[in-house]
Protein backbone atom coordinates (compact mmCIF):
# COMPACT_ATOMS: atom_id res chain seq x y z
CA UNK A 1 0.00 0.00 0.00
CA UNK A 2 1.96 3.18 -0.90
CA UNK A 3 2.06 5.97 1.69
CA UNK A 4 0.00 8.21 -0.42
CA UNK A 5 -2.92 6.32 0.31
CA UNK A 6 -1.97 5.84 4.14
CA UNK A 7 -0.76 9.24 4.90
CA UNK A 8 -3.84 11.12 5.39
CA UNK A 9 -3.41 12.64 8.95
CA UNK A 10 -0.76 15.87 9.57
CA UNK A 11 0.18 17.11 12.95
CA UNK A 12 0.30 20.54 13.39
CA UNK A 13 1.55 21.22 17.51
CA UNK A 14 1.95 18.70 19.67
CA UNK A 15 1.29 20.08 23.68
CA UNK A 16 4.22 20.81 25.54
CA UNK A 17 2.57 19.55 28.78
CA UNK A 18 1.44 16.25 27.48
CA UNK A 19 0.31 14.00 25.01
CA UNK A 20 -2.93 16.27 23.77
CA UNK A 21 -2.20 17.28 19.75
CA UNK A 22 -4.00 19.06 17.04
CA UNK A 23 -3.66 18.25 13.19
CA UNK A 24 -5.42 17.69 10.03
CA UNK A 25 -7.42 15.01 8.38
CA UNK A 26 -7.14 15.04 4.51
CA UNK A 27 -10.31 13.76 3.57
CA UNK A 28 -12.25 13.55 -0.15
CA UNK A 29 -14.66 16.13 0.91
CA UNK A 30 -12.64 17.79 2.59
CA UNK A 31 -9.71 18.30 5.53
CA UNK A 32 -10.84 18.18 9.11
CA UNK A 33 -9.42 19.71 11.94
CA UNK A 34 -8.77 17.33 14.97
CA UNK A 35 -9.56 16.67 17.95
CA UNK A 36 -12.93 16.01 16.35
CA UNK A 37 -16.06 15.58 17.84
CA UNK A 38 -18.42 13.95 15.00
CA UNK A 39 -21.78 13.68 15.55
CA UNK A 40 -23.87 10.53 15.01
CA UNK A 41 -26.50 10.53 12.32
CA UNK A 42 -27.50 6.97 12.15
CA UNK A 43 -29.73 6.83 9.41
CA UNK A 44 -28.03 9.72 7.06
CA UNK A 45 -29.55 12.32 9.34
CA UNK A 46 -28.21 13.75 12.43
CA UNK A 47 -31.70 13.47 14.49
CA UNK A 48 -33.59 16.90 14.63
CA UNK A 49 -30.90 18.48 12.71
CA UNK A 50 -31.12 19.73 9.37
CA UNK A 51 -28.23 19.24 7.53
CA UNK A 52 -27.99 23.66 7.37
CA UNK A 53 -27.70 23.37 10.98
CA UNK A 54 -24.99 21.64 11.06
CA UNK A 55 -23.16 23.53 8.55
CA UNK A 56 -23.90 26.59 10.39
CA UNK A 57 -22.36 25.13 13.40
CA UNK A 58 -19.56 24.14 11.27
CA UNK A 59 -18.92 20.14 11.40
CA UNK A 60 -16.52 18.92 9.01
CA UNK A 61 -17.61 15.01 9.42
CA UNK A 62 -20.62 12.84 10.62
CA UNK A 63 -21.25 9.70 11.39
CA UNK A 64 -23.91 7.51 9.49
CA UNK A 65 -24.60 3.87 10.29
CA UNK A 66 -23.96 0.88 8.14
CA UNK A 67 -26.09 -2.22 9.91
CA UNK A 68 -29.64 0.94 9.82
CA UNK A 69 -28.83 1.91 6.52
CA UNK A 70 -27.57 -1.54 4.60
CA UNK A 71 -31.53 -2.70 5.99
CA UNK A 72 -33.42 0.17 5.16
CA UNK A 73 -33.43 1.80 2.32
CA UNK A 74 -30.46 -0.88 1.24
CA UNK A 75 -26.95 0.15 -0.54
CA UNK A 76 -27.88 0.07 -4.18
CA UNK A 77 -30.59 2.88 -3.77
CA UNK A 78 -27.66 4.93 -1.80
CA UNK A 79 -25.58 4.13 -4.77
CA UNK A 80 -28.00 5.07 -7.11
CA UNK A 81 -28.49 8.27 -5.24
CA UNK A 82 -25.01 9.16 -5.30
CA UNK A 83 -23.51 7.39 -2.45
CA UNK A 84 -24.44 9.34 1.19
CA UNK A 85 -23.55 12.47 -0.24
CA UNK A 86 -26.16 12.99 -3.11
CA UNK A 87 -28.71 10.92 -0.65
CA UNK A 88 -28.99 13.29 1.93
CA UNK A 89 -26.95 16.84 0.49
CA UNK A 90 -24.33 16.50 3.20
CA UNK A 91 -21.46 17.52 1.24
CA UNK A 92 -18.92 17.44 3.94
CA UNK A 93 -17.32 13.63 5.11
CA UNK A 94 -18.99 11.16 5.92
CA UNK A 95 -17.68 8.55 8.09
CA UNK A 96 -19.38 4.89 8.61
CA UNK A 97 -19.28 2.18 10.73
CA UNK A 98 -19.21 -1.49 10.05
CA UNK A 99 -22.40 -2.19 11.36
CA UNK A 100 -20.67 -4.86 13.99
CA UNK A 101 -21.83 -2.83 16.82
CA UNK A 102 -25.58 -2.75 15.95
CA UNK A 103 -25.22 -6.55 14.92
CA UNK A 104 -24.28 -7.16 18.52
CA UNK A 105 -26.16 -4.97 20.34
CA UNK A 106 -29.83 -4.89 18.47
CA UNK A 107 -30.31 -8.45 16.57
CA UNK A 108 -32.69 -11.13 17.81
CA UNK A 109 -30.25 -13.50 16.72
CA UNK A 110 -26.52 -13.83 15.50
CA UNK A 111 -24.23 -16.55 14.60
CA UNK A 112 -20.44 -15.69 13.85
CA UNK A 113 -18.24 -18.33 12.89
CA UNK A 114 -14.55 -17.57 11.09
CA UNK A 115 -16.56 -16.38 7.76
CA UNK A 116 -19.00 -13.40 9.25
CA UNK A 117 -21.73 -13.03 10.76
CA UNK A 118 -25.81 -14.25 10.75
CA UNK A 119 -27.96 -12.24 12.07
CA UNK A 120 -31.92 -11.19 12.24
CA UNK A 121 -32.76 -7.96 10.99
CA UNK A 122 -34.40 -6.02 14.04
CA UNK A 123 -36.53 -4.46 11.50
CA UNK A 124 -38.56 -7.51 10.39
CA UNK A 125 -36.92 -10.56 11.22
CA UNK A 126 -35.48 -10.95 7.59
CA UNK A 127 -31.55 -13.17 7.96
CA UNK A 128 -28.91 -11.50 6.44
CA UNK A 129 -25.01 -12.51 6.69
CA UNK A 130 -22.32 -10.02 6.97
CA UNK A 131 -18.66 -10.80 6.27
CA UNK A 132 -15.24 -8.16 6.40
CA UNK A 133 -15.82 -8.17 2.06
CA UNK A 134 -19.73 -7.63 1.71
CA UNK A 135 -19.23 -4.82 4.20
CA UNK A 136 -16.39 -3.30 2.51
CA UNK A 137 -18.72 -3.67 -0.51
CA UNK A 138 -21.30 -1.73 1.16
CA UNK A 139 -19.30 1.31 2.65
CA UNK A 140 -17.90 1.66 -1.03
CA UNK A 141 -21.47 1.89 -2.34
CA UNK A 142 -22.29 4.73 0.52
CA UNK A 143 -18.96 6.46 -0.56
CA UNK A 144 -18.15 7.09 2.77
CA UNK A 145 -14.91 9.08 3.25
CA UNK A 146 -13.93 6.89 6.13
CA UNK A 147 -15.04 3.40 6.92
CA UNK A 148 -14.64 1.00 9.68
CA UNK A 149 -13.50 -2.95 9.18
CA UNK A 150 -16.13 -5.54 10.16
CA UNK A 151 -15.34 -6.59 14.09
CA UNK A 152 -16.22 -8.98 17.14
CA UNK A 153 -17.77 -6.36 20.23
CA UNK A 154 -17.73 -8.16 23.63
CA UNK A 155 -19.44 -6.41 26.72
CA UNK A 156 -18.02 -5.23 29.71
CA UNK A 157 -18.36 -8.85 31.60
CA UNK A 158 -17.25 -11.24 28.64
CA UNK A 159 -15.20 -13.96 30.07
CA UNK A 160 -11.26 -14.04 29.09
CA UNK A 161 -11.88 -16.86 26.41
CA UNK A 162 -14.70 -14.84 24.18
CA UNK A 163 -12.09 -11.85 24.16
CA UNK A 164 -9.36 -14.25 23.03
CA UNK A 165 -11.72 -16.13 20.47
CA UNK A 166 -12.98 -11.91 19.11
CA UNK A 167 -9.74 -11.00 18.49
CA UNK A 168 -8.55 -13.47 16.63
CA UNK A 169 -11.45 -13.20 14.54
CA UNK A 170 -11.22 -9.59 14.90
CA UNK A 171 -7.68 -9.75 13.29
CA UNK A 172 -8.42 -12.34 10.49
CA UNK A 173 -11.35 -9.94 9.32
CA UNK A 174 -9.35 -7.11 9.03
CA UNK A 175 -6.86 -8.51 6.66
CA UNK A 176 -10.00 -10.02 4.45
CA UNK A 177 -11.19 -6.70 4.33
CA UNK A 178 -7.86 -4.60 4.28
CA UNK A 179 -7.61 -7.09 1.02
CA UNK A 180 -10.92 -5.83 -0.74
CA UNK A 181 -10.44 -2.10 0.11
CA UNK A 182 -7.40 -2.01 -1.72
CA UNK A 183 -9.14 -3.88 -4.46
CA UNK A 184 -11.98 -1.08 -4.27
CA UNK A 185 -9.52 1.38 -4.25
CA UNK A 186 -8.05 0.26 -7.71
CA UNK A 187 -11.42 0.54 -8.94
CA UNK A 188 -11.59 4.40 -8.06
CA UNK A 189 -13.02 4.40 -4.77
CA UNK A 190 -11.41 7.62 -2.76
CA UNK A 191 -12.28 6.40 0.95
CA UNK A 192 -10.38 4.96 3.87
CA UNK A 193 -10.24 2.17 6.03
CA UNK A 194 -9.87 2.30 9.41
CA UNK A 195 -8.56 -1.19 11.53
CA UNK A 196 -10.40 -1.47 15.00
CA UNK A 197 -8.36 -2.39 17.86
CA UNK A 198 -10.21 -4.56 20.34
CA UNK A 199 -8.71 -6.59 22.97
CA UNK A 200 -10.98 -6.77 25.66
CA UNK A 201 -9.60 -5.56 29.21
CA UNK A 202 -6.79 -7.39 29.17
CA UNK A 203 -3.40 -5.83 28.75
CA UNK A 204 -1.51 -8.72 26.92
CA UNK A 205 -4.56 -8.72 24.40
CA UNK A 206 -4.94 -4.76 23.81
CA UNK A 207 -1.24 -4.59 23.02
CA UNK A 208 -1.43 -7.88 20.72
CA UNK A 209 -4.06 -6.14 18.75
CA UNK A 210 -2.98 -2.85 18.67
CA UNK A 211 0.48 -3.99 17.73
CA UNK A 212 -1.06 -6.09 15.09
CA UNK A 213 -2.82 -3.42 13.59
CA UNK A 214 0.32 -0.93 13.85
CA UNK A 215 1.92 -3.51 11.79
CA UNK A 216 -0.32 -3.03 8.61
CA UNK A 217 0.43 0.88 8.00
CA UNK A 218 -3.56 1.79 7.88
CA UNK A 219 -4.81 5.15 7.38
CA UNK A 220 -6.04 5.47 11.02
CA UNK A 221 -7.04 3.18 13.99
CA UNK A 222 -9.55 3.17 15.76
CA UNK A 223 -9.97 1.71 19.48
CA UNK A 224 -12.81 -0.27 20.24
CA UNK A 225 -14.38 -2.28 22.86
CA UNK A 226 -14.50 0.70 25.32
CA UNK A 227 -17.39 2.74 26.50
CA UNK A 228 -19.66 -0.57 26.61
CA UNK A 229 -20.04 -0.25 30.51
CA UNK A 230 -17.19 -0.30 32.27
CA UNK A 231 -16.29 2.44 34.99
CA UNK A 232 -14.67 5.84 33.63
CA UNK A 233 -11.11 4.82 35.38
CA UNK A 234 -10.99 1.71 33.73
CA UNK A 235 -12.07 3.28 30.41
CA UNK A 236 -8.89 5.99 30.65
CA UNK A 237 -6.76 3.37 31.86
CA UNK A 238 -7.38 1.27 29.01
CA UNK A 239 -7.40 3.71 26.42
CA UNK A 240 -4.18 5.39 27.62
CA UNK A 241 -2.66 2.17 27.72
CA UNK A 242 -3.53 1.19 24.50
CA UNK A 243 -2.73 4.38 22.98
CA UNK A 244 0.88 4.17 23.97
CA UNK A 245 1.56 1.15 21.12
CA UNK A 246 0.04 3.07 18.18
CA UNK A 247 2.23 5.00 16.39
CA UNK A 248 2.23 8.42 16.39
CA UNK A 249 1.56 9.84 13.17
CA UNK A 250 -1.84 7.92 12.51
CA UNK A 251 -5.15 9.62 13.61
CA UNK A 252 -6.54 7.79 16.85
CA UNK A 253 -10.13 7.22 16.65
CA UNK A 254 -12.46 6.74 20.02
CA UNK A 255 -15.67 5.36 19.45
CA UNK A 256 -18.36 5.99 21.54
CA UNK A 257 -17.50 9.20 23.55
CA UNK A 258 -19.53 12.48 23.90
CA UNK A 259 -19.65 13.99 27.37
CA UNK A 260 -16.74 16.74 28.25
CA UNK A 261 -14.99 14.54 30.74
CA UNK A 262 -14.59 11.68 28.27
CA UNK A 263 -13.55 13.63 25.33
CA UNK A 264 -10.88 15.74 27.88
CA UNK A 265 -9.74 12.45 28.89
CA UNK A 266 -9.22 11.23 25.66
CA UNK A 267 -7.69 14.64 24.22
CA UNK A 268 -5.58 14.05 26.90
CA UNK A 269 -3.90 10.63 25.96
CA UNK A 270 -3.54 11.99 22.58
CA UNK A 271 -6.71 10.95 20.47
CA UNK A 272 -8.07 13.11 17.84
CA UNK A 273 -11.65 11.93 16.64
CA UNK A 274 -14.76 10.50 18.63
CA UNK A 275 -18.49 10.39 18.47
CA UNK A 276 -21.54 9.45 20.61
CA UNK A 277 -25.51 9.57 20.13
CA UNK A 278 -25.51 11.03 23.42
CA UNK A 279 -25.71 15.54 22.96
CA UNK A 280 -28.48 14.44 20.76
CA UNK A 281 -30.24 12.03 23.13
CA UNK A 282 -29.90 14.58 26.11
CA UNK A 283 -31.16 16.91 24.19
CA UNK A 284 -34.71 15.27 23.48
CA UNK A 285 -34.89 14.03 27.20
CA UNK A 286 -34.67 17.62 27.64
CA UNK A 287 -30.90 17.66 29.31
CA UNK A 288 -28.38 20.43 27.98
CA UNK A 289 -24.90 21.20 28.48
CA UNK A 290 -24.00 24.37 30.06
CA UNK A 291 -20.67 25.43 31.52
CA UNK A 292 -21.59 24.96 35.00
CA UNK A 293 -22.87 21.55 34.19
CA UNK A 294 -25.70 19.45 32.64
CA UNK A 295 -28.54 21.31 33.24
CA UNK A 296 -32.19 19.40 33.30
CA UNK A 297 -34.83 21.86 31.65
CA UNK A 298 -38.11 20.16 33.02
CA UNK A 299 -37.34 21.61 36.24
CA UNK A 300 -39.55 23.91 38.06
CA UNK A 301 -37.47 26.66 38.75
CA UNK A 302 -37.10 27.48 35.21
CA UNK A 303 -40.54 28.67 35.14
CA UNK A 304 -40.10 32.09 35.74
CA UNK A 305 -36.22 32.26 34.37
CA UNK A 306 -36.12 34.28 31.63
CA UNK A 307 -32.61 34.17 30.75
CA UNK A 308 -30.51 31.76 28.20
CA UNK A 309 -29.95 28.43 29.30
CA UNK A 310 -25.99 29.14 29.17
CA UNK A 311 -25.13 33.01 29.11
CA UNK A 312 -22.02 31.78 27.75
CA UNK A 313 -22.64 30.08 24.70
CA UNK A 314 -23.06 32.15 21.71
CA UNK A 315 -25.52 29.08 19.74
CA UNK A 316 -28.61 30.72 18.32
CA UNK A 317 -30.76 28.99 20.76
CA UNK A 318 -28.63 30.31 24.02
CA UNK A 319 -29.08 34.10 21.86
CA UNK A 320 -32.67 33.68 21.23
CA UNK A 321 -34.72 32.00 23.77
CA UNK A 322 -35.27 31.35 27.56
CA UNK A 323 -35.12 28.53 29.69
CA UNK A 324 -38.98 29.72 31.02
CA UNK A 325 -39.54 29.14 26.75
CA UNK A 326 -38.13 25.69 26.33
CA UNK A 327 -39.27 24.42 29.71
CA UNK A 328 -42.35 24.98 28.18
CA UNK A 329 -41.60 23.37 24.68
CA UNK A 330 -40.27 20.65 26.64
CA UNK A 331 -43.57 19.60 29.06
CA UNK A 332 -45.99 20.19 26.03
CA UNK A 333 -43.94 17.70 23.80
CA UNK A 334 -43.43 20.03 21.34
CA UNK A 335 -40.79 18.68 18.01
CA UNK A 336 -39.16 22.35 18.10
CA UNK A 337 -38.24 20.86 21.61
CA UNK A 338 -35.88 18.08 20.48
CA UNK A 339 -34.45 20.83 17.53
CA UNK A 340 -33.72 23.44 19.96
CA UNK A 341 -31.79 21.55 22.60
CA UNK A 342 -29.98 19.32 19.65
CA UNK A 343 -28.67 22.56 18.35
CA UNK A 344 -27.03 24.03 21.52
CA UNK A 345 -25.63 20.23 22.68
CA UNK A 346 -23.99 19.93 19.44
CA UNK A 347 -22.91 23.67 18.81
CA UNK A 348 -21.41 23.15 22.49
CA UNK A 349 -19.64 20.41 22.06
CA UNK A 350 -18.05 22.13 18.57
CA UNK A 351 -16.96 24.84 20.26
CA UNK A 352 -15.65 23.06 23.12
CA UNK A 353 -13.52 21.18 20.78
CA UNK A 354 -12.48 24.60 18.79
CA UNK A 355 -11.43 25.90 22.63
CA UNK A 356 -9.44 22.67 23.04
CA UNK A 357 -7.82 22.84 19.77
CA UNK A 358 -6.64 26.58 20.63
CA UNK A 359 -5.40 25.56 24.45
CA UNK A 360 -3.07 23.00 22.49
CA UNK A 361 -2.02 25.47 20.18
CA UNK A 362 -0.92 27.61 23.16
CA UNK A 363 -0.06 24.71 25.15
CA UNK A 364 -1.92 25.83 27.93
CA UNK A 365 -4.32 22.33 27.71
CA UNK A 366 -3.75 21.18 30.87
CA UNK A 367 -4.58 23.86 32.58
CA UNK A 368 -8.10 24.63 30.27
CA UNK A 369 -8.87 20.65 31.12
CA UNK A 370 -8.70 21.29 34.67
CA UNK A 371 -10.67 24.73 35.10
CA UNK A 372 -13.07 23.52 32.36
CA UNK A 373 -13.94 20.25 34.50
CA UNK A 374 -14.03 21.84 37.94
CA UNK A 375 -16.27 24.43 36.86
CA UNK A 376 -18.46 21.62 34.79
CA UNK A 377 -18.92 19.37 37.76
CA UNK A 378 -18.68 21.56 40.43
CA UNK A 379 -22.57 22.87 39.77
CA UNK A 380 -24.65 20.09 38.02
CA UNK A 381 -28.10 22.08 37.68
Amino acid sequence: MSSVITKIFDIKHKSSDGKARTGVLHLPHGDVQTPVFMPVGTNATVKAMPKDFLEEIDFEIILANTYHLYLRPGADLIEEAGGLHGFSQWKKNFLTDSGGFQVFSLSKLRKINPEGVKFQSNIDGSYHFFTPENVVQTQTKFNSDIQMQLDVCTGYDAPRKEAEKALKITSDWLLRAKKEWEQKREEGYKGYLFPIVQGHFHEDLRKQSAEFVSSLDMPGIAIGGLSVGEPHDVFTQYMNYTCQFLPEDKAKYVMGIGTPDYILDAVQSGVDMFDCVLPTRNARNGSYFTHDGMLSIKQERWIHDFGPVDKECNCKVCRTYSRSYLRHLFKEQEILSSILASYHNLYFLNNLLKEIRVAINEDRFEQYRKDFLSRFHGNNQ
